[in-house]
């Protein structure tokens, strides 16, 4: 079985390799001079630090899913991180989150006293509903929407509260805003409003006290360059500078496609990317592939290296701003840069001398601003030295005389590399676009042509795309009719 996968993202790269652990001969096509999609690294001058996602949640789950894959995840070494990070407000309160139970309710009885009974009862609920969220709607696909509405899954739907939204869920439980504020910004992790992101995501903020925040030894891209190596070793090709502008079909099905204006053909197609955007490959054609959507956030990147220390000692951290419900709505309805906006700081070099040079440190700035192109590059250049002079103010007051270079990245490179309107994370994690309302693994309407990638279901994420490259290959092995291979007979070594 010939299978070419389009676009070296995580959905690709991990859709390659359960396939190729389970016979097909696969091909590769990225368009970039790299694999890895977002999962990949900045360098120059020594330095080296994370591109795109730089949070590592649900390790577990990663680790299952190259080990069915038949991958060693071994070769990936973690490092689970507590604290988790501060929330820097800008009344001077800082919050402290702990993957540590009792170390979280000293930091609440600290901070926010009378908060700790509230705290227990939300992990306590969401314990509750991690695992049956996750079953109803992570380890399913809904191709057919009957299997969407069953009495169970509405049960479990009214269970988890999917009507409210991860904001006022979490105004159920706290009453300080700044804890509110703690419990339900997560959702940017996934390019969505607290305010519009349905009650199910609230499973994001649960699950880095339950699962921790973890780190990749050498980087989160590491984890792209590891199955790429895998991929190679078990004679899967990796065909980079390689765009493909068409796929051909006929009576339904694809039969080929067209790369660097070569035509080739295969038997299976992968598509990984931008649903929204990648659906013009195959002529954008029948209703279901005529769907407006809402883009993601997009984010301002800095990617900075620094001569000597930050004064920091976090991993991970947030500077909010006074008036987060504010900032959303300029990112998400108003389509503004906002007067005062919450941004987040990674210092990897803290813990990972791959980062930076001797006696250098590594720094990555991400802040929240719209998708789109009503912000003009002049306008981002501007809002960056503001972002730079807030750090100066809270973060390090010698920031800007220590920096050697900056580099940064707006919504507008993030759209040229084929991002849906320069949104870093898909289409929007709203109601109708989550579950079954979210466009599954056969978009297209084609018999052998899937979509793999964080506007796929079930969503954003890096863990939750390689989820979706899971259920992909469950799909395919189901249509072929073949049994699931036992790891051990694999490539696993």
């Amino acid at each position: 079985m010939k299978t070419a996968v389009v676009g070296g993202g995580i959905g690709g790269l991990v859709s390659a390799l359960y396939l190729s652990n389970e016979g097909h001969h696969v091909t590769v096509f990225e368009k970039e001079a790299d694999v890895g999609g977002r999962l990949a690294f900045i360098e120059r001058d020594g330095f080296r630090i994370d591109k795109g996602p730089t949070i590592v949640l649900l390790p577990d789950m990663i680790r299952s899913i190259l080990r069915e894959a038949g991958m060693n995840p071994d070769v990936i070494e973690m490092q689970r991180l507590d604290p988790l990070y501060p929330l820097h407000f800008p009344d001077g309160t800082t919050f402290t989150k702990w993957s540590d139970t009792e170390k979280q309710l000293e930091e609440i009885r600290s901070v926010f006293p009378g908060e700790e009974s509230s705290f227990l009862s939300y992990m306590e609920d969401m314990n509750e509903r991690f695992e049956k969220g996750k079953q109803a709607f992570m380890d399913r696909d809904f191709r057919r929407p009957g299997s969407f509405f069953t009495k169970s899954n509405v049960r479990t739907l009214v269970k988890l509260k999917a009507y409210q939204s991860v904001k006022n869920q979490a105004k159920q439980y706290f009453s300080a805003p700044h804890l509110r504020e703690a419990f339900s910004f997560q959702t940017l992790y996934i390019g969505g409003s607290p305010h519009d992101t349905p009650a199910i995501y609230s499973l994001v903020p649960f699950s880095e006290h339950c699962h921790g925040i973890w780190y990749v030894k050498g980087g989160y891209a590491r984890l792209a360059q590891e199955i790429v190596k895998e991929l190679l070793t078990r004679g899967g090709t990796i065909r980079t500078e390689s765009e493909v502008t068409r796929i051909e079909t006929e009576g339904g099905k694809g039969t080929g496609l067209t790369v660097n204006g070569t035509y080739e053909a295969f038997d299976t197609f992968v598509i990984n990317g931008d649903y929204p955007v990648a659906r013009r490959l195959t002529g954008g054609k029948g209703r279901r592939q005529s769907r407006s959507f809402t883009p993601s956030s997009g984010c301002l990147l800095l990617y900075l290296g620094i001569n000597g220390k930050v004064d920091t000692p976090y991993v991970h951290q947030f500077f909010m701003g006074e008036d987060l419900d504010g900032h959303m709505s300029d990112v998400f309805v108003n389509k503004r840069l906002h007067v005062d906006p919450s941004f987040y700081v990674f210092s990897p070099s803290l813990i990972d001398n791959s980062a930076a040079p001797e006696g250098k440190s590594a720094l990555y700035v991400l802040v929240p601003v719209p998708a789109g192109d009503t912000v003009t590059e002049e306008e981002y250049a501007e809002y960056a030295e503001m972002i730079l002079d807030r750090m100066e103010e809270r973060l390090d007051g010698k920031l800007r005389q220590k920096i050697l270079w900056k580099d940064i990245r707006t919504p507008h490179e993030a759209s040229q590399e084929g991002l849906f309107q320069g949104g870093s994370f898909g289409i929007a994690p709203s109601l109708f676009q989550s579950g079954v309302f979210r466009p599954q693994l056969q978009p297209f309407g084609l018999d052998n042509v899937y979509a793999v990638g964080a506007s796929i279901h079930p969503g954003g994420g890096v863990p939750i795309v390689m989820q979706g490259a899971k259920l992909l290959a469950e799909a395919i092995r189901e249509k072929e009719g073949r049994r699931e291979p036992e790891p051990a007979e694999a490539f696993i070594r």
